[in-house]
């Protein structure tokens, strides 16, 4: 089956190719190669038909490729609303001082507190003011995770998938998404979405994928709600819904996931599912370009160039043709036309985009 195109956090489980490249054409129609594509027309702002990605797991920092070990999920374990000294151990954390919130988490993990237990297995999984030791941060992690810690069960969980502080648990680490998932935690859900979706360390359940999906949008994470989108987009696990897939994209693209700026500004653009906002969508292409998508500044480049939604830049759209090129995100036909570019426009393009890349 086709899967959505999903990206984020940590590949642990499997690599994505790269995201589907985005382009103006006619409606319903799909190049199949350069020199037999249509013109395209510059009000549709569509994606071509290429294979989509997979989705990626949920977890920070980013790891290594897949045929390394994959580095824990980072938790922020927050303090225990019935313990005023949990709150010292936790703000040492957010202001940056590993090393005192080791101290202040030990003392507090010796006395039993599971949240104190998950700081220092995230401060040890993650050399946080401490020398980095996966088998003590599973431990604590365990520790936490027995006595009741969603958060320290998800951070079992990744731990285990990955092979870090131990040898690779698959069973045990769904045993324990699955329970942090019922306890609420949505990274744990989403995490177990994608086993579902993947089919091979679970049996592949697209619905049972798209309940889990809703269940951690429901909770605000952003890859959720954009995965989810896609479910809604396509009609995986669930009916097609595009109104309801943009209301997804809308509220991660708040959230600044860029994936979802992408693809909720070609809806805007278009008008699917969503009352069409050009000049919108264009500025969120903008911010998204900005963050470094080259999907966003291909479709950019588009738009600047044909005059669509907003004011046509020829220099300043294939500034963002040269630099999306760049990331393998090229196009054949604004190729052409930046060779039929007055050299003096050529020469101004060439630059911003050196400029943009460092590279001048």
């Amino acid at each position: 089956m086709k899967l959505p195109c999903i990206t984020i956090l940590a590949t642990l489980l499997f690599t994505a190719p790269a995201a589907a490249q985005l382009q103006i054409t006619p409606p319903a129609t799909t190049p199949s190669a350069p020199a037999e594509k249509p013109k395209p027309k510059p009000h549709a702002l569509t994606k071509k038909k290429e294979a989509t990605p997979a989705p990626k797991p949920s977890a920070s920092p980013k790891p290594a490729p897949s045929s390394k070990p994959a580095p824990a999920a980072t938790v922020i374990p927050a303090p225990p609303s019935d313990n005023s000294n949990a709150d010292l151990v936790y703000g040492a954390y957010q202001r940056g001082q590993y090393k005192s919130a080791f101290d202040l988490a030990t003392a507090r993990a010796q006395a039993g507190d599971p949240k104190a237990m998950t700081m220092l297995g995230e401060l040890y999984s993650n050399a946080m003011g401490i020398r980095r030791d996966y088998a003590k941060a599973a431990e604590w992690y365990k520790r936490a995770a027995d006595a009741g810690d969603r958060e320290a069960m998800f951070a079992l969980a990744m731990l285990r998938i990955s092979g870090r502080g131990g040898s690779v648990d698959k069973g045990e680490a769904v045993k324990l998404m699955a329970s942090a998932a019922k306890l609420g935690e949505p990274k744990a859900a989403y995490n177990l979405a994608l086993l579902y979706l993947d089919g091979q360390t679970l049996p592949q359940d697209v619905k049972r994928s798209a309940e889990l999906l809703r269940q951690a949008a429901d909770a605000g994470l952003p890859e959720a709600q954009y995965a989810l989108a896609t479910f809604y987009k396509e009609g995986t696990g669930v009916a097609k819904d595009p109104e309801r897939a943009v209301r997804l994209l809308q509220a991660a693209s708040l959230a600044d996931n860029v994936d979802a700026e992408v693809e909720y500004a070609i809806a805007m653009f278009n008008g699917t599912g969503t009352p069409m906002n050009q000049p919108a969508a264009v500025a969120l292409l903008r911010k998204a370009s900005r963050q470094g998508s080259a999907i966003a500044q291909n479709r950019l480049a588009w738009v600047l160039i044909n005059g669509v939604g907003v004011s046509a830049d020829k220099v300043e759209g294939f500034k963002w043709h040269l630099v999306a090129k760049t990331a393998g995100k090229g196009d054949p036909e604004l190729d052409k036309q930046l060779s039929d570019l007055p050299a003096e426009d050529r020469t101004k393009a060439e630059a911003a985009a050196k400029k943009w890349l460092g590279t001048k």
